[in-house]
């Protein structure tokens, strides 16, 4: 029997051929599309080359194959190969800025804040969810994202904006690394020696898994060390409580929990795993162990949030120390209060601190990297820059270190502007996500339903007026002088008229919260 020549097709493959046609021409207007300018490594920034990716083996079945839509069966060995990118996003909720967050809370409020601690982590929590999912589904991360969604001049200011935070952020990162080695080194060290300790170590990666190991051990220790009363811990998670005396405290907690770096770096770090976008299966199968590793890895940064603030809650709640306490002098007020014992907790404390504060500055350099890459599309080798990326924290940080190290307040001073710094930057990373998460065009079938699209931007709404809380607390208290008084007015003009146009530019509001009443009011009036 003479075989068909090559260039003829019998007339069984034709209906495979067109079933393979109908599938592919589904398949690509229901996922988001991958614009070519997008689709080379060669000629635009991406997050990770094809040669770093972890590739997720799978046994292939007749099932898998055919069904673009199938869901493989949830497999430990492949929950491992997807761990890594969550707990690496869970160290912003660990950094020192958090942790003096943490110490203050306890020592002024005691143990009534942990209920609220609780609630911030799960708000942060699903921002960072959706941070993931928008970087699986798409194939790119949310500065890139940003690149193509906006014009020039607003990109610019977004990214100028990103990066403010991203120093803000690494200043306190390094300083709370200096200040550990300061207490390490029994003050042989000056801070800014610190400074220049912590920004040579730079492959961190390799030791990420014991630093987290070494925080939780240290302040666990900590924890046992005091005896903190389970009673009153236990109301404290369970009990709404807020007082006059603590509502900065308050502010403080939740302000913390969303670190505008964050929200761009989760979106990069997702993408480290070799997934399939044109099945949606294998992208909803990531999400699914993206979301159990991120819930682990924020239970994780929760109870060792938990264990520093009971710590300082059981020592210091109602004492005079109490409004003195901060990042600088915590280990000094442990000591004095607990004393030495066979290993003194002043330097369970500098342990903690240190790894807190080395592996908080992966993140920045990680963030830094897929920030300045995604918004200007720079195609320069990794090493160079992540050496531009820590120059730019770096070298105020030395700065920072000289001139601030004079006494415990001016560090203390210089905390709470890092702190504005980064609670201003927090729209500029929440409404593109929020928007961008939200459009179909962009999302595909991954798009969010209007019931989490609601909840997104109520909590998104609520992290935002609780962050212009505070800036207004802040102001309010340290802005004096006429002149200072006009520009900041100014200023504030220029930064809402912006988030105003965020939020007008794409729709971002999510329209089911107006539409569906003002089209009821129409028919209504119609009729």
């Amino acid at each position: 029997m003479n075989s068909p020549n090559r260039g003829e097709e019998s007339p069984k493959e034709e209906p495979d051929r067109d079933k393979d046609a109908a599938e592919e021409s589904e398949s690509k207007r229901l996922l988001p599309s991958q614009s070519p300018s997008l689709s080379s490594d060669d000629e635009n920034e991406v997050a990770f080359e094809s040669r770093e990716k972890v590739v997720i083996v799978d046994l292939e079945t007749p099932e898998s194959i055919l069904n673009v839509d199938y869901v493989p069966p949830f497999s430990w060995k492949k929950l491992w190969l997807f761990t890594g990118p969550g707990f690496l996003m869970s160290i912003a909720f660990l950094d020192p800025g958090n942790l003096e967050g943490d110490l203050q809370a306890g020592a002024i409020a005691g143990y009534s804040l942990l209920w609220l601690l609780m609630w911030a982590t799960v708000m942060g929590l699903l921002i960072q969810l959706l941070s993931a999912r928008v970087g699986v589904a798409t194939g790119r991360h949310l500065a890139e994202l940003c690149r193509e969604e906006y014009p020039t001049w607003a990109r610019l200011v977004l990214w100028f904006m990103a990066e403010l935070a991203l120093i803000g952020a690494d200043i306190q990162e390094v300083i709370g690394s200096a200040i550990a080695i300061q207490i390490l080194s029994n003050g042989a060290l000056p801070l800014w020696a610190g400074v220049l300790i912590t920004a040579s170590d730079w492959k961190l990666e390799a030791v990420f898994a014991v630093l987290i190991a070494t925080m939780a051990l240290a302040f666990a220790w900590m924890f046992g060390d005091t005896k903190p009363n389970g009673k009153e811990l236990l109301i404290g998670i369970l009990v709404p409580r807020l007082g006059s005396k603590t509502i900065r405290q308050a502010v403080g907690v939740v302000g913390c929990v969303i670190m505008p770096h964050n929200v761009f770096l989760h979106s990069a770090l997702v993408q480290s795993r070799d997934i399939d976008p044109k099945k949606r299966g294998r992208v909803q199968e990531a999400l699914n162990y993206y979301t159990i590793e991120s819930s682990v890895a924020l239970l994780v940064s929760f109870m060792i949030n938990l264990f520093v603030t009971t710590v300082f809650a059981k020592g210091f709640y109602g004492t005079k120390q109490a409004n003195n306490i901060g990042l600088v002098n915590a280990g000094q007020y442990l000591e004095e209060k607990y004393g030495g014992g066979l290993f003194p907790i002043l330097y369970i404390w500098g342990i903690g601190l240190l790894a807190a504060g080395q592996s908080s500055t992966i993140t920045g350099t990680y963030a830094g990297q897929f920030i300045m890459g995604g918004f200007l599309n720079l195609r320069l080798k990794k090493w160079l820059r992540a050496l531009i990326t820590r120059s730019f924290a770096i070298v105020p940080t030395i700065v920072v270190a000289l001139v601030f190290n004079t006494s415990e307040a001016s560090l203390d001073i210089l905390n709470e502007w890092l702190n504005v710094l980064q609670s201003i930057q927090i729209p500029f990373a929440l409404i593109p996500l929020l928007t961008l998460v939200s459009k179909e065009h962009v999302m595909g079938v991954f798009r969010i339903g209007p019931t989490l699209e609601k909840l997104a931007w109520t909590v998104a709404a609520l992290v935002i007026v609780i962050n212009g809380y505070l800036l207004l607390d802040f102001f309010v208290s340290e802005v004096k002088g006429l002149l200072f008084g006009l520009f900041i007015c100014i200023w504030t003009a220029a930064y809402i008229a912006f988030i105003v146009y965020l939020i007008s530019r794409g729709g971002a509001l999510p329209s089911t919260w107006f539409s569906i009443e003002l089209s009821k009011r129409f028919s209504a009036n119609g009729t």
